[in-house]
């Protein structure tokens, strides 16, 4: 059973980056995740499905072992087919808030995964998060920020949208999205 499987620990971290004053000002931090994280990160995966899981007539041992199964799928996706990505927990305060997992790999970044804890959604972290990838982008003269949301999730096709992320492109349940830097753009 996965569940019980001691899951693969994050890829080294690479070396750190600033952050943006707007996320200083609102004592928002990434810091490298570590294995010591599993378990709050399991519990922000089963926060994360538990609406969805709430419709399944199932035990709630056997939903609770599910997501287990799961979160540990995806982790081990995540830093086996993104190895070089940098994984970050969310903190605010020194207390975690999400994650948040970025490929930094001109000429296109790519964000992984963007989670964070419900009490935290629609407070603006995640546009404080896409502004300052995209400043990256521009810093590092890339050319874009590629992404992939599940189509049921609006909030955040929203959120993206507002961003400047356009789709490109569709295969259930997943939406493909793209932001361009138009600044290297123009230089092209």
């Amino acid at each position: 059973m996965l569940a019980s499987e001691r899951l693969p620990g994050f890829p080294p971290a690479s070396p750190a980056i600033g952050i943006s004053e707007p996320m200083r000002a609102r004592s928002i931090q990434l810091r490298a995740a570590r294995t010591d994280d599993l378990p709050y990160l399991r519990g922000l995966y089963r926060a994360l499905r538990s609406e969805e899981l709430s419709l399944a007539d199932w035990p709630e041992a056997f939903k609770q072992t599910f997501l287990d199964d799961q979160f540990a799928l995806q982790h081990m996706h995540y830093v086996n087919s993104y190895a070089d990505a940098d994984f970050w927990v969310i903190e605010r305060h020194q207390q975690a808030i999400g994650r948040y997992y970025l490929l930094r790999e001109p000429p296109c970044y790519h964000i992984v995964d963007i989670t964070l804890d419900p009490a935290w959604r629609s407070r603006g972290v995640g546009s404080l998060l896409l502004d300052w990838t995209q400043s990256l982008v521009r810093q590092h003269d890339a050319a874009a920020i590629g992404l992939h949301v599940d189509e049921r999730n609006v909030g955040a096709q929203r959120l993206y949208a507002r961003h400047g992320f356009a789709e490109t492109s569709r295969e259930a349940p997943y939406i493909a999205m793209r932001w361009n830097n138009v600044a290297q753009l123009n230089t092209a």
